[in-house]
């Protein structure tokens, strides 16, 4: 029963801070493991309660669940903000993920050009992270929703797990070149 109380409160929270905003995109609870996201294709935000609830308890500052959810709310109505540039991208975004479904881990990691791949789509996701963040903090500032500086510490604690990933992707990628370029000096 507790559980179902958490779902029902976060669900009203989200939808009270996209009302305090005025924008108004589909709900959609699920298990996915990822706090919330946005689906650009569905026009949906999805999020995942328990999720939500460690997310907020990994942050270096202490934050609230509510104050939390707020931010991260209006970070994924900035993605549906930039729906069309999103949109743009979608046969690219289809071919990474087809070519990703058909090759193996191994086979990622250790092929040039497959891990060039992954490079350009780490690339492509900070640039729409970026673009989120910038589009939640004009809300954020339009609506006066949260402190300024915990806005600030959530995004950067948010867009330093894209770059750290990307980061160790690319370092992977340049032991790859510097390899192959020995072996064939």
């Amino acid at each position: 029963m507790k559980n179902k109380c958490n779902e029902t409160y976060i669900q009203q929270l989200i939808k009270s801070t996209m009302q305090a905003v005025g924008m108004e995109v589909e709900l959609k609870q699920d298990n996915s493991g990822i706090n919330m996201s946005y689906n650009f294709i569905g026009h949906y935000v999805g999020f995942d309660v328990n999720r939500l609830v460690e997310a907020s308890k990994e942050m270096q500052l202490p934050i609230s669940l509510e104050l939390y959810i707020k931010i991260i709310t209006m970070h994924e109505l900035g993605h549906a903000i930039d729906r069309d540039a999103l949109l743009n991208t979608l046969s690219r975004t289809l071919e990474i993920f087809d070519k990703k479904n058909s090759h193996s881990l191994y086979e990622l990691y250790n092929n040039i050009d497959l891990l060039a791949m992954l490079i350009e789509e780490h690339e492509m996701n900070i640039v729409f992270e970026e673009t989120a963040w910038e589009n939640a903090k004009q809300l954020n500032v339009q609506f006066n929703i949260v402190d300024e500086d915990m806005f600030e510490a959530v995004r950067a604690h948010s867009l330093s797990t894209y770059k750290s990933l990307y980061e160790e992707d690319l370092h992977l990628y340049e032991e790859l070149v510097a390899l192959q370029n020995a072996q064939i000096a």
